[in-house]
């Protein structure tokens, strides 16, 4: 972190309002816009919260954060006369280029997601509920894409009950969780009611090489037929 940043970051947890902003008149506005810059580029960049990313996606898909743990992430009400209210469940995924430039086995961006502590009585309940799922990626902070499509999605529900079965073949256990229920784009590519959200073709190309083959070739696709429509 930067020093200039440090400073101003522990002023706003050990000063006063008056001391704070007396410390921000201080510097000029590109110094103001270079700690601005630094402290979204930290948050949106965080390996221990997604909170700023889900904003991000829940909002670009015209819904209103919630901005709790538990629950879904967002809601927005339908635009049918009296109709009901619809929930998100966002799914945002980051890559860190420097990061992944470390490893053996670089990591890439592949649609993919996952429910933590998943159990049958769960997945019953979001079936019933059948928020819209939001898949979407980053590189670096930098938004790639959001794509939605409905719960209830056959393949998706198909995958998670798999898991399950496997891990609770004879039902839910008292106390006990399915610590990761995953899934990635090829258990949502064939829902009929999956759309793109956002997606730039500059943006995808730029970032070709932090996607996987199959899943750039998949949005390269989905963003040549929505052009076309």
């Amino acid at each position: 972190m930067h020093n200039e940043l440090y400073e101003i970051i522990k002023a706003y947890a050990t000063k006063t309002h008056k001391e704070l902003a007396s410390l921000l008149l201080d510097k000029s506005k590109d110094q103001l816009i270079a700690l601005f810059n630094g402290l979204i580029t930290i948050y949106i960049n965080d390996k221990n919260s997604s909170l700023l990313r889900e904003y991000i996606t829940v909002s670009l898909a015209g819904y209103t954060p919630t901005n709790t743990k538990i629950g879904y992430n967002g809601f927005k009400q339908s635009t049918q006369i009296g109709g009901k209210v619809i929930a998100c469940e966002a799914k945002p995924q980051n890559l860190n280029t420097e990061d992944n430039s470390k490893r053996k086995n670089p990591r890439r961006l592949a649609g993919s997601g996952n429910f933590t502590d998943y159990t049958h009585k769960r997945l019953a309940k979001d079936k019933k509920e059948n928020p819209n799922m939001l898949i979407s990626g980053f590189v670096d902070g930098e938004l790639v894409y959001v794509l939605e499509f409905p719960f209830k999605c056959p393949s998706f529900v198909k995958r998670l009950k798999i898991q399950l079965k496997k891990r609770f073949p004879n039902g839910d256990k008292s106390g006990e969780y399915l610590r990761s229920a995953n899934f990635t784009f090829e258990h949502y590519k064939s829902c009929k009611e999956l759309k793109i959200i956002y997606l730039e073709k500059d943006k995808l190309e730029k970032h070709k090489k932090q996607l996987s083959q199959k899943y750039y070739e998949f949005l390269f696709k989905k963003a040549k037929h929505e052009t076309k429509r």
